[in-house]
């Protein structure tokens, strides 16, 4: 098993219960500024929440990563305005619930991935990347499809959001493989 980008770059974290919680209560932090800044995009307003929880998983590694997801989801529930748009429990089993459980899934296997290498490289990390996109949408549309029909759930939960996950993806591609080339320096 590899360490992550957090490890690498703050050592002491590896150790360290207290600058492990910190970590996390930042995560937390700035899951809830991406969700909160838009970027004027077509078709539709784009956040950087997907691209912060990818690469929070990423850096983390898999029981940072979940321990992050859990407390993000867990401060939204308990109605800390930590969410794009709402907050409180039913926020949760709302439209959005399912994109919300399946930032938590996508952050713990992207940190598997990453404890298995996929990080370090531009053609892994770009598979990484593709792999939890999926899985968040996937979960997303999955839930939105029982409260609208999957027709609808794909036309507007899927289709509106794809050009700024592409651009999200390739962000991510060029960044974290190039944090690790100025590590290794």
């Amino acid at each position: 098993m590899q360490t992550t980008l957090a490890f690498e770059i703050w050592p002491q974290s590896r150790d360290s219960r207290i600058a492990q919680v910190l970590l996390v209560v930042v995560g937390t932090a700035l899951l809830a500024v991406s969700a909160r800044v838009q970027v004027p995009f077509w078709p539709v307003p784009m956040t950087m929440q997907t691209f912060v929880v990818l690469v929070l998983g990423i850096a983390y590694g898999p029981r940072l990563g979940f321990a992050t997801g859990g407390l993000y989801l867990l401060e939204g529930a308990l109605g800390l305005p930590v969410f794009a748009k709402g907050a409180g429990f039913a926020y949760l089993i709302g439209p959005t619930g399912g994109y919300l459980f399946g930032f938590l899934a996508a952050m713990t296997l992207m940190g598997v991935l990453a404890r298995r290498g996929w990080d370090r490289n531009v053609t892994a990390m770009l598979g990484a990347m593709l792999i939890g996109e999926s899985l968040i949408f996937l979960m997303g549309v999955g839930w939105l499809a029982t409260l609208i029909g999957a027709s609808k759930a794909i036309t507007f939960g899927l289709t509106p959001f794809l050009a700024a996950e592409v651009f999200k993806i390739a962000l991510a591609v060029v960044t974290v493989p190039m944090i690790w080339r100025l590590i290794r320096r």
